[in-house]
């Protein structure tokens, strides 16, 4: 399977990198001297993805005068407040296919491995037809900028949420190969992605019809003020 399409999730409102964000959107601050929005493209490019949408609400106009020169983007602007993870694929829904594709945030870096294979690639290669998800995870050690603590537990390729006293090694790189499939039980207009993940919890706890690789590179997280000063001292030490 070939992805042909993928979408960038950048409608949020940024609330954790103001004052930065007070006059733009958070896909448009600069990391490295290059706008969030262009690393996650450039990403997307060098997978092989050329079709790519991209949401917007917040200062929505900034965003879409930036990706103006940029060819193959579509657009799907949200109202105020914007629809949420969930939401904002379900409305975009028509401008991805009827095959799975690709979501990432925008608030993220990935740079990836030099000997292994581009992660588009690899997540074609794991997609079977009897999953809605592939996802995309990184260990803890190779998130940058990440504060919090992990997102799942991972064994074989199958993943679940870590239960009390349990340290999740793994955190959700935002990148993730879905079916459209999944938005037939959409619960709702606004809602987060998540939500579609728990309507696929085992009885045993582990997520069903959902897969996950590693990602071999380092993540670079760049939600907030203290992981856009540590993506820069990355870039600037690399």
């Amino acid at each position: 399977m070939k992805i042909t399409h993928a979408m960038i999730l950048a409608a949020g409102l940024g609330t954790r990198m103001r004052p930065l964000t007070n006059e733009r959107p958070k896909p448009l601050i600069e990391v490295a001297g290059k706008a969030l929005i262009d690393w996650n493209l450039d990403w997307l490019n060098a997978g092989g993805i050329r079709r790519v949408v991209v949401n917007s609400s917040y200062r929505a106009e900034q965003l879409e005068a930036h990706l103006a020169g940029r060819a193959h983007i579509r657009l799907s602007r949200e109202g105020d407040p914007p629809l949420e993870t969930g939401g904002g694929v379900l409305q975009a829904l028509p401008l991805l296919g009827d095959k799975p594709f690709l979501t990432m945030n925008s608030d993220a870096i990935l740079v990836n491995a030099a000997h292994a294979p581009h992660p588009v690639v690899q997540l074609a290669q794991a997609w079977a037809d009897n999953l809605d998800f592939v996802m995309l995870l990184v260990p803890r050690a190779r998130a940058v900028g990440w504060q919090g603590a992990g997102d799942f537990m991972l064994d074989a390729g199958c993943i679940r949420r870590p239960q009390t006293g349990e340290v999740a090694d793994y955190v959700f790189t935002g990148v993730q190969l879905m079916h459209p499939r999944v938005f037939a039980d959409a619960p709702g207009d606004t809602f987060s992605l998540s939500a579609l993940w728990k309507q696929r919890v085992g009885p045993d706890g582990w997520y069903q019809r959902i897969h996950a690789l590693v990602y071999d590179g380092s993540w670079i997280n760049v939600g907030d003020l203290a992981g856009l000063e540590q993506a820069e001292a990355y870039f600037a030490t690399a």
